[in-house]
């Protein structure tokens, strides 16, 4: 019996390790796999990335709903059959062939996004009616199901719009404290739900619509939760002379309404001002990497330009480099872009200069204001050596 049983542990660890060395082998050729056809995939790629691609998309998107829109009133739907039958053709076409050209792009990574697997959802459910149509007839029970649910297409303009996938995100990072309060608030609706059944759910004189048992209740308290006709409940219990309703009714509200409802949309605001901040900056940092991307095909350009003036120099009959750039110098315009990484081009060069500017002319000021006191003072010196003077002269010549 032992050494079956080690027999048997050893096939196993021999089993599992050739199972690890096949999928390390096929992960490590996967790795290794170069695609031969990286121009078409790189060209399909800048299709998909382009700003024309997704105003295809969107309006493609837009026009689908506002044909599903009219395809809710029959008589426009009788009237305009053959053209609404056109329309899905051309729609659905659209659809398949953005998701086959996303798939072609990236085969792998296409799975691991949640909004591609959106789309590949809004696939499948447009593709549903066919098959009913198909294989179960026009008259299928459940056909009029799977129409309504054409309604989800318009979901695909969530991938379009990175400020409905902020919002979506910051609705994720919500979920696990949005469930904690809504945990909470179950639990005071159970508690006040007993509390009313036993207090207002009696079969004698009590109010067996609103609190004869415990779905009853619960239904009754999310109204008063959401303060929807909270009055007329209220005038219920008072009609039937029940102690104690008006506090109870007030106690829940305040509860429910003014702590757990409040409390749930602040959690909402907070990670929402918080998702939208980090959406800021996103793009603030996407904006600096294309300006750096333009800086970088601008200096590639100018150390072109140079090459080939250094190269036409060998070539042609200059004197010296100088002289080239000056006819250089004169075929450029005022438009043309110069990216200078000089010192004195940097923006705390500039702050540090501008501040410096301010406090010479700060300086220039106390000096003019000086030089006026010294003036003025020179003034009022001068004026009391021809006082003195005089004063010297006419006694001089009174003792005369």
């Amino acid at each position: 019996m032992s050494q079956q049983f080690h027999y048997q542990n050893d096939t196993r660890v021999i089993s599992s390790s050739l199972l690890d060395n096949s999928s390390a082998e096929f992960c490590a050729r996967l790795r290794k796999f170069q695609r031969r056809d990286t121009q078409c995939q790189a060209f399909v790629k800048r299709v998909i990335m382009s700003r024309l691609f997704k105003i295809i998309m969107i309006s493609t998107v837009s026009l689908n709903a506002f044909f599903v829109v009219l395809w809710t009133d029959y008589n426009t739907k009788y009237n305009l059959f053959r053209l609404f039958e056109v329309s899905e053709l051309i729609f659905v076409s659209i659809y398949s062939s953005e998701f086959c050209m996303k798939l072609y792009v990236d085969p792998i990574n296409y799975w691991k996004d949640g909004y591609n697997l959106l789309d590949v959802i809004i696939i499948v459910t447009i593709f549903i009616p066919y098959g009913l149509h198909r294989f179960k007839g026009k008259h299928y029970p459940y056909l009029n199901i799977a129409d309504g649910m054409q309604s989800l297409r318009i979901l695909k303009l969530i991938t379009y719009s990175r400020g409905i996938r902020t919002l979506i995100t910051a609705v994720g990072q919500t979920a696990y404290i949005v469930a904690s309060v809504l945990i909470l608030f179950f639990v005071l609706m159970f508690i006040f739900a007993i509390l009313g059944f036993c207090l207002f759910g009696t079969p004698d004189r009590g109010d067996l619509n609103n609190w004869g048992n415990l779905a009853v209740a619960f239904f009754t308290l999310f109204s008063l939760a959401t303060v929807d006709g909270w009055t007329d409940l209220q005038e219920q219990l008072d009609n039937r002379n029940l102690a104690l309703s008006r506090t109870f009714t007030i106690i829940f509200i305040l509860l429910a309404t003014f702590i757990f409802l409040s409390m749930f949309v602040g959690v909402m605001i907070i990670h929402t001002e918080a998702s939208f901040k980090k959406f800021k900056l996103d793009l603030m940092a996407e904006r600096h990497m294309a300006l750096m991307g333009e800086k970088q095909v601008i200096l590639r350009r100018q150390q072109e330009e140079v090459s080939r003036l250094m190269q036409m120099q060998k070539n042609a009959d200059y004197k010296s480099f100088s002289e080239l750039v000056e006819n250089f110098k004169r075929t450029l315009q005022h438009t043309d872009p110069m990216v200078l990484d000089d010192f004195g081009t940097s923006l705390p060069f500039i702050d540090v200069y501008l501040s410096t500017l301010d406090n010479q002319d700060a300086t220039i000021y106390k000096l003019q204001e000086l030089y006026y006191e010294i003036a003025h003072v020179l003034s009022l010196m001068l004026e009391d050596l021809l006082q003195k003077k005089r004063s010297q002269t006419s006694e001089n010549s009174e003792e005369t």
